[in-house]
């Protein structure tokens, strides 16, 4: 019977993917929190311009996300305030290889930080267990990283709020929307190996 039960308890909400890793302790912490960092920065050198806008089409917001929420709230944060203020100090791996916070879409770059810890949060609450409540998240996210980035991006180029969303938000929801299906059978998909093995 316990041996029934164990596998339910070790996926209960309250866990997130990166808490099923061996090896608990600071060395992992350090070793998630500094990987998260990277895949972000990796990501972020699949980018694509964008006509008209200063802000290119990158993968940066989904590994934010993605880190966020296999990682959870505070390692999400951490993986994102390094990936930023490593960027800022001049490391060449924000979208297109750009470092510094003199740009226009440093805003969403900031507005990641604050998404990766809200779903990571939700994370721990169960929302990457099944396909819509990871969609939720993942959308949840994504208009987090708009509500930063946009507002962020007209006050740094003079553009109005209108042409900041014209420019900055309208021409990514497709992307987005590919995105989130892309982690919709990621993360559950995941979860279910997990229980398998375990």
């Amino acid at each position: 019977m316990s041996t029934a039960v164990a596998p339910v308890r070790s996926l209960r909400p309250g866990k997130v993917l990166a808490d099923l890793l061996p090896a608990a302790g600071l060395t992992r912490e350090i070793a998630l929190v500094v990987g998260g960092a990277a895949l972000t920065g990796l990501a972020a050198q699949i980018s694509v311009p964008v006509p008209g806008s200063p802000v290119p089409v990158s993968g940066q917001t989904f590994a934010a996300l993605l880190v966020g929420t296999a990682f959870g709230a505070r390692r999400g944060f951490l993986a994102l305030a390094l990936y930023a203020v490593a960027g800022m100090a001049g490391v060449p791996w924000f979208a297109q290889a750009s470092s510094g916070y003199a740009m226009p879409s440093f805003g969403y770059i900031l507005g990641m930080m604050l998404a990766a810890t809200v779903v990571g949060a939700l994370a721990r609450r169960g929302a990457d267990r099944s396909v819509l409540r990871t969609a939720g998240a993942m959308a949840l996210g994504s208009a987090i990283v708009y509500a930063v980035g946009v507002p962020y991006l007209a006050l740094a180029t003079g553009m109005t709020f209108g042409q900041a969303v014209a420019a900055g938000l309208t021409p990514f929801l497709i992307g987005d929307a590919l995105k989130a299906a892309l982690a919709m059978g990621l993360l559950p998909t995941a979860w279910k190996l997990v229980g398998r093995k375990g």
